[in-house]
């Protein structure tokens, strides 16, 4: 996941197996995937990109919202409670004013 916004630098995160928990960086927050940002709008525990294999094997990036008090989008369309976004490489992700971009393995993250 490729990470922009004017509140820090440009930041790659590496997506692994099973959830990974993104949310703005606090020292002691129990997430594996935090982000360095001084947006405020950020929870510290905000939106999970869980990676799965399908039954041929090949890579689901699945999106959900933590849930956070601002709300995940994708594509510019808010999350509800249960919605569950199956995510495609250059999907667009936007927690508080901070954006995301899925990478699939393998693609470029320019």
């Amino acid at each position: 996941v490729v990470v922009e916004n004017v509140f820090h630098y440009r930041q790659v995160i590496p997506l692994e197996m099973g959830d990974n928990v993104f949310g703005r960086y606090v020292r002691g927050t129990k997430i594996n995937k935090p982000i360095e940002t001084m947006d405020p709008s950020i929870d510290t525990r905000h939106c999970i990109i869980r990676v799965q294999r399908d039954k041929h094997g090949e890579l689901q990036y699945i999106l959900r919202d933590a849930p956070s008090n601002t709300g995940t989008f994708h594509m510019n369309a808010i999350l509800r409670d249960r919605d569950r976004i199956y995510l495609s490489d250059s999907d667009i992700i936007t927690i508080g004013a901070t954006t995301l971009i899925l990478r699939k393995a393998g693609c470029s993250d320019d």
